[in-house]
């Protein structure tokens, strides 16, 4: 693409920013839907249908035993998600670790974009609700390698407008309005997305995960989407997660 193409398109990008103080991002239907499903997310009732799943395959006490730690252990394991596992000799998320599971487990695994995945995920993500997110970036030489790519991942601009994640989520454009909604800071002091994903969305009538969202956000800045599960998937939800370190897990969260 031309030099003059991209300027434009950067430009059409900006102009359709607006400041949080000019535009609302929810109307007030909106907003009254918002504070009504606080009281009440419909994603509670998937969770419940992630525990039933994992039942199958011995519940919460199966899953400790799987990963090779107590059950009062589980929690704050899970909290430390993603990970380097020996036994994958990869850096893995929650719903590798439940695919592998339940293959070794005689089941046929579930794919990863499936909605009963997804419920999957939610719940056994749930486990460590109230813990605080304590994932290590430089446990082993596999974290590091991860981080670094997440990093890259994040910043790196790809596709004909020339759109990084960091495009939306830098501290020049933190609180502009786009699409109806604020672009929220992911850094350190932001909004600690990966505490509160997975997490029902208002606007798709359903649960997503973290890795999901990433695809929708490449989706609409027409970058090419990245696949669930993919090394540079993973190590960008291990970038975003480090970010949101120390944060308290709340799940499922609930998203406009």
């Amino acid at each position: 693409m031309k030099t003059g193409i991209k300027i434009a398109l950067s430009i059409a990008l900006l102009s359709s920013l607006s400041f949080a103080g000019e535009q609302f991002a929810m109307s007030d239907a909106d907003r009254a839907m918002y504070a009504e499903m606080s009281e009440d997310n419909p994603a509670d009732i998937m969770v419940a249908d992630g525990e039933e799943l994992l039942s199958y395959m011995g519940g919460d006490e199966g899953l400790a035993k799987y990963l090779g730690v107590s059950e009062d252990e589980l929690p704050a394991y899970i909290a430390g998600f993603p990970r380097y596992i020996k036994k994958f000799d990869m850096v893995v998320g929650l719903d590798q670790v439940i695919q592998a599971m339940m293959a070794d487990g005689g089941h046929k695994p579930l794919k990863l974009k499936s909605g009963n995945m997804f419920a999957l995920v939610a719940y056994v993500k749930s486990i460590a609700n109230d813990e605080k997110i304590n994932i290590d970036v430089h446990a082993n030489p596999q974290m590091e390698a991860a981080y670094k790519l997440g990093k890259k991942t994040f910043e790196q601009k790809r596709g004909g407008r020339g759109l990084a994640c960091l495009s939306c989520h830098s501290s020049d454009v933190v609180g502009s309005v786009l699409r109806t909604q604020p672009l929220p800071n992911l850094g350190k002091d932001g909004v600690a997305v990966a505490a509160t994903w997975p997490a029902y969305r208002m606007t798709k009538s359903s649960l997503r995960t973290l890795q999901r969202r990433f695809q929708g956000c490449m989706k609409n800045a027409l970058l090419k989407v990245i696949p669930i599960g993919s090394k540079e998937m993973v190590a960008l939800e291990v970038y975003l997660t480090d970010e949101a370190k120390g944060r308290e897990i709340a799940i499922p969260g609930l998203k406009r």
